[in-house]
């Protein structure tokens, strides 16, 4: 399925130019071996059992009913197989899922669910014959299914009603559907879910605008997706659109905000489509969920899941539904094979987002968002290559026996992109956006690995316009490269000034900073470069009493500021962080602030637990699994 012999051909015009590439020897060679074995051999998923290059699924359809009495969905699903080769098994995945009965073509007969591990769950084997076409599995989940968050009415944001919702990436779908849970398979599905008549379903797929009385939905997704985007929500929801291929659902009580933060959405789809071609997906719309999700947003298809913390209340966050819509073409359109080429999903989606934003709000705009991103990549650069995990900075990863969300750093993201932007600047746009628009037509609906990926590039990028680029060294060695662009805003240098001439007895009024019109990405770098341990008490006091950030309607700003005044011992912040921590579950905001509060001092840390023990049961499994090793909680 990966078209090996065309694939191989490829590398074999690679290899003259690999090793001129900038690497060292060995680790150019290492690339190299990596380079042909994936070129001669099958794909494997190390985070997965499934046997999907034996006999695969290629279509799932799910009868769940959804039961808030207990947590618990109860039903089954029936798996569509194609046979790859004389195989008396399918392999499943699945992790504390209840698998009451197995049947294949509509025979029951014995399956076997074998030991596995905490990471991965079990291998869940079913026999079949070589004439076999479905198999049907009945099951039901359990309360600590990690994909699952089952809200209370309280941990909603109209307080009357529950809600459900699912989270799948990277490797938790199988808590909720025995599936072959790989990305580097793909499928097609339907579902019919059953719930509470006062509530609506939705999922990524083609789903109903209004409250169906009895509470049953039908949902299809036609176009094939891996199994990490099957996504579901179940709550009180309406819809609003933007326009007839746009539009958000949201509880009742933010439905009108919601709509009005995202009304750029249909110039974004028509903006993102005069760049790098039409949008497959037929409908784009957006699920605000309740506070407790634990990401920005998720690119399920069809339906992006986002955080209420990007509604400001004057649309200053929407690069992050930019970043959503653009995964509509890289990441769903074209996926990463396993997890180990997770940037072939981000570092597009970032580059792709920003070129987006460019277009639609100008150049100083991208360049500020995406310096603000290459801040935080330097940073967390520096702390990988400190740490246990240093060759964690290559952007071809090597996860196996970890948790795939090890990969998810600015890494995949910001690296990912500036290696990107960095062989636009060599090629030049115009070429550039021509590759990229090809590269997203000739692998639609496929997945692919880095090593495919570089056969592509050198084959129909490089090699016909006689560019040489260190590409082995961005993907296949630790750290940033030096030939990196450089980005550079404006009006970041402007703060710099305003802030070199801080001094520890500086009078806020004093510094007549016209703030009227700044940007979030301006709030952020200026509470960036204030140093820590330097001003008093009573300056953070009045920085915080002339410009409010304690209680700013802007998460990303008052996420920032909590950082950084905790580092300076301004704990006058501590209801409000508290307030923050107790509502919001989105580990990009809670992961740092719990982290500062852990380093910071003994008090702290204490004050930070304290908290915790408040908050965990607002978190999904993503953050609080997370937070638990930042404190220390066994």
């Amino acid at each position: 399925m990966f078209e090996h012999n065309r694939f191989f051909k490829f590398t074999l015009l690679l290899l003259p130019f690999l090793f001129i590439q900038g690497c060292s020897q060995r680790e150019n060679k290492d690339a190299l071996i990596e380079v042909k074995k994936v070129a001669q051999k099958e794909v494997i998923d190390h985070h997965s059992f499934s046997n999907y290059n034996d006999v695969k699924s290629t279509h799932l359809h799910l009868n769940l009913k959804v039961d808030f009495e207990s947590n618990k969905l109860i039903g089954s699903v029936i798996h569509d197989i194609e046979h790859m080769k004389d195989a008396d098994k399918i392999i499943f995945d699945v992790k504390n899922l209840y698998v009451s009965k197995v049947e294949v073509d509509d025979e029951e007969v014995v399956f076997e669910v074998k030991t596995g591990d905490d990471l991965l769950g079990n291998a869940l084997v079913v026999p079949i014959q070589k004439y076999s076409k479905r198999v049907t599995i009945f099951y039901e989940t359990k309360r600590d299914a990690e994909a699952l968050m089952w809200l209370n009415p309280t941990q909603t944001t109209n307080k009357k009603t529950p809600f459900l919702f699912t989270q799948g990436q990277a490797i938790l779908t199988r808590t909720w559907i025995p599936c072959q849970d790989s990305p580097c398979n793909r499928i097609t599905y339907s579902a019919e879910i059953s719930c509470d008549s006062s509530l609506m379903a939705v999922m990524s797929a083609k789903n109903s605008k209004e409250n169906n009385a009895t509470g049953y939905y039908q949902f299809e997704m036609n176009q094939p997706i891996p199994t990490y985007l099957i996504a579901l929500a179940v709550g009180d929801l309406q819809y609003l659109p933007i326009s007839n291929r746009a539009g958000v659902y949201a509880e009742s009580s933010l439905i009108e905000e919601a709509a009005w933060e995202f009304t750029d959405m249909e110039k974004m789809i028509t903006t993102a489509e005069s760049i790098y071609g039409d949008y497959d997906w037929e409908q784009y719309d957006i699920l605000v969920l309740p506070p407790a999700f634990p990401f920005g947003g998720m690119e399920n298809p069809r339906l992006t899941f986002v955080t209420p913390t990007i509604i400001a209340g004057d649309r200053s966050l929407v690069s992050l539904v930019a970043h959503e819509l653009a995964h509509s073409w890289s990441g769903n359109l074209v996926t990463n094979a396993t997890w180990d080429d997770f940037w072939l999903n981000e570092g597009f989606t970032v580059y792709f987002e920003n070129r987006i934003m460019e277009a639609l709000y100008g150049k100083e705009t991208a360049d500020m968002l995406m310096a603000i991103e290459v801040q935080e990549l330097n940073k967390e650069n520096a702390n990988l290559l400190a740490g246990k995990y240093p060759q964690d900075t290559k952007l071809k990863l090597d996860l196996m026996g970890r948790n795939p969300d090890d990969g998810m750093t600015s890494i995949a993201y910001v690296k990912g992109a500036l290696f990107l932007q960095s062989i636009e600047e060599k090629v030049g746009r115009e070429k550039f956006d021509a590759f990229v628009k090809q590269y997203f037509d000739a692998h639609r609906f496929q997945s692919l690995t880095t090593e495919r990926f570089i056969s592509y590039l050198n084959y129909y990028l490089l090699e016909p316009n006689n560019i040489r680029f260190n590409v082995m060294e961005w993907i296949y060695e630790k750290g940033i490269p030096v030939n990196a662009r450089e980005v550079v805003s404006n009006k970041f240098t402007k703060i710099d000034e305003i802030v070199s001439t801080l001094e520890t007895s500086t009078n806020i009024a004093s510094l007549k900073l016209d703030t009227l019109n700044w940007t979030t990405q301006e709030w952020i770098h200026f509470i960036r470069q204030l140093p820590n341990d330097q001003f008093s008490y009573g300056f953070f006091q009045e920085l915080d009493a002339e410009y409010g950030l304690s209680f700013s309607g802007n998460s990303e700003i008052k996420a920032e500021w909590f950082v950084k005044a905790i580092h300076n011992n301004y704990h006058s912040v501590r209801p409000a962080v508290e307030a923050f921590l107790v509502e919001v579950g989105r580990r990009k905001f809670l992961e740092p602030i719990y982290e500062a509060l852990a380093n910071q001092s003994a008090d702290d840390k204490q004050f930070a637990k304290m908290v915790y023990e408040k908050a965990r049961k607002n978190y999904h499994a993503v953050s609080y699994q997370t937070i638990d090793e930042i404190l220390e909680i066994n």
